[in-house]
């Protein structure tokens, strides 16, 4: 069953008509509605690509937080063979929320690490929603630590709405690992290349993106904070969220515009959740392209350069 956004209403009842008809038709083999079932298809098909031509930032924020996208362990089954998971950070527990481990992208080896959210209720209980707790930031430390003595280059698939605000993981040091995160980020002498599948959410992310190249799905957000939260702050009224994502430029095409985003990935019309092996495709032929631009670069090199995006990020300023 298809699960619509608020906005993709009237496409609901479209396809809704639709399916209905040949269901109809199913029951009674004497009805022939094909010809109208066709035009309905038709005009839906329409809608979609005008609906999804012209989004808002909020509607984007929607689409990037949508159940039915793939998620980190969909990317992983889809686009790495001899996945090795490893787990724990060596510390305190193993953290759900964040999977990792070695793997090969067409034969190459690397180390993946990424935030999972979960596809069912379940899961997504398991996972805390996708909202990594200090043990998860530290397991990531512990495999980018191993990628840089192996010499694998680093890929991670971030998607979070931000760093578990629990007590505690507080007083296990949640800010502590996500700033020792980042700083991991910017030591490795391997290619580091992150990409934004759905929700690239404030520190959370961060500590994960902090990459020679980031790359963005088309409908991706990411931001220093939800728009809800911003809206909440600003406005003491959460219910501003539209106002707030038009403010923050947590888009894919703003951050491409202010030089945060290297690429910007194109999903399918409809969105990844739509046709979710085209959307996975696409973001594996874009971790190849930017680890091909990398090849030539040595040790020193990369992480120079890795420091130098970052000390130069927001030259190019709002107004760009």
């Amino acid at each position: 069953m298809t699960n619509y956004l608020d906005f993709e209403r009237p496409l609901a009842e479209i396809e809704g008509k639709a399916a209905e008809l040949r269901a109809l038709a199913r029951a009674n083999e004497d009805m022939d509605v094909e010809s109208e079932a066709k035009a309905l298809d038709k005009k839906a098909a329409d809608l979609l690509v005008s609906l999804y031509g012209d989004l808002t930032p909020w509607r984007k924020c929607q689409i990037a937080r949508h159940a039915d996208r793939p998620h980190c362990k969909d990317y992983i089954e889809a686009l790495f063979t001899q996945y090795t998971p490893l787990a724990g950070d060596r510390n305190f527990a193993d953290d759900h929320a964040v999977m990792g481990g070695l793997a090969r992208l067409d034969g190459r080896p690397i180390m993946v690490i990424g935030h999972e959210k979960g596809n069912d209720t379940k899961s997504r209980i398991e996972r805390n929603f996708g909202m990594a707790r200090p043990e998860g930031y530290r397991k990531a430390i512990r495999l980018m630590d191993m990628a840089d003595r192996f010499g694998l280059p680093v890929v991670t698939l971030v998607d979070t709405p931000g760093a578990y605000p629990g007590k505690g993981a507080e007083e296990r040091g949640q800010s502590e690992a996500i700033a020792r995160s980042t700083q991991k980020c910017l030591q490795l002498k391997v290619p580091l290349v992150s990409v934004i599948i759905g929700e690239g959410g404030s520190g959370g992310a961060v500590a994960f993106a902090t990459a020679n190249r980031v790359a963005m799905l088309q409908h991706s957000v990411y931001s220093v904070i939800s728009p809800e939260g911003c809206a909440s702050i600003l406005w003491k009224d959460a219910e501003k969220m539209r106002e707030a994502a038009e403010a923050l430029r947590l888009t894919a095409q703003n951050l491409k515009e202010l030089g945060v985003c290297d690429m910007i990935i194109n999903e399918p019309v409809g969105g990844a959740h739509r046709h979710k092996q085209a959307a996975i495709t696409g973001v594996g032929a874009a971790i190849n392209t930017m680890l091909k631009q990398m090849d030539a670069m040595s040790p020193d090199e990369l992480r120079h350069a890795r420091r130098q995006k970052y000390l130069e990020l927001g030259a190019k300023g709002l107004a760009a």
